[in-house]
């Protein structure tokens, strides 16, 4: 299966058609994603680089659940990872690739509905979009979609990072065993640091950013020269994760995994909803520095 590859000034990307998943962002010859462009399997640990989740975004609880009555099924992430895309559209002129997923790229089974997905990586000046354009095809019936990005940013270690948040409400949803458990607490936060214990984030601290103004975050990993910042502005969820290796996954995502007692898929938490004949875009961005 091949990479596609886009560059533009200092930056470089190499997205795998295999899920459209960015396994590859450097600058000037740095990475900046955990295993960056390493296809191998590692001997144990997270094996990924920025997993696609949609259209199920996460978990459904023993893999299957009913959607309108329907059944659905599909793994942790939804369908789209495990899914062969055809060759990109490459717009050289605005440096970005568009990776397309059709109704007759999945089953039934996988999702009932016809619903395309638009997924582009473009590199503007020194910021890298990530931009997602659904279309609900379906001439009477709404559409409900759960989806995001599952990058994981490099580190010198575990220990290494920092997290910077801004200011505003979190409201945190807890997850025992990777399902809701209908349990919140609501976080007023003042800024900078991140809040949590970092050896508890194996166990990921699942974020609804309920009053956050101004939504710039930053990854720091000063040892390794490096850091991220993100302009998350349109995204209500935010996932912090990590296995303990040296890397940090900070995902943004439009919908949540499934609460232990079940609900059907169109009453999922924070599930995205798309009038017949509608169109849902949204996106997020980052910019990789070298730190001097």
């Amino acid at each position: 299966m091949p990479n596609d590859c886009l560059t533009s000034g200092e930056i470089r990307l190499e997205v795998s058609r295999h899920g459209a998943e960015l396994v590859s962002l450097t600058r000037r010859g740095v990475g900046f994603l955990y295993r960056d462009g390493d296809l191998s399997a590692p001997t144990k640990g997270w094996a990924n680089h920025a997993t696609v989740m949609g259209y199920f975004l996460h978990r459904l609880k023993n893999e299957r659940s009913l959607y309108r009555g329907r059944p659905i099924a599909g793994g942790t992430h939804g369908f789209l990872r495990h899914k062969h895309l055809p060759a990109p559209i490459v717009d050289e002129k605005n440096a970005s690739l568009t990776y397309q997923m059709r109704r007759d790229q999945f089953t039934e089974l996988e999702y009932p509905l016809n619903v395309s997905l638009d997924l582009t990586y473009a590199i503007v000046d020194e910021e890298v979009q990530i931009s997602f354009h659904f279309v609900n095809h379906e001439k009477e019936l709404s559409a409900h979609v759960g989806f995001g990005l599952h990058p994981g940013l490099a580190a010198a270690s575990f220990e290494s990072f920092q997290f910077e948040m801004p200011a505003g409400r979190y409201r945190r949803h807890f997850s025992p065993n990777n399902f809701l458990s209908g349990e919140t607490q609501d976080i007023d936060f003042a800024g900078g640091a991140m809040p949590f214990p970092r050896e508890k984030l194996p166990g990921s601290y699942i974020l609804e950013l309920v009053d956050v103004p101004d939504r710039k975050f930053r990854f720091l990993d000063p040892a390794g020269g490096r850091e991220v910042s993100l302009d998350l502005q349109q995204v209500p969820y935010l996932t912090l994760w990590s296995d303990g290796g040296p890397f940090l996954c900070i995902e943004p995502c439009w919908g949540l995994t499934d609460h232990d007692q079940q609900r059907a898929f169109e009453e999922k938490e924070g599930i995205q909803h798309i009038p017949p004949r509608g169109e849902l875009r949204t996106t997020f961005s980052m910019i990789p520095r070298l730190m001097s």
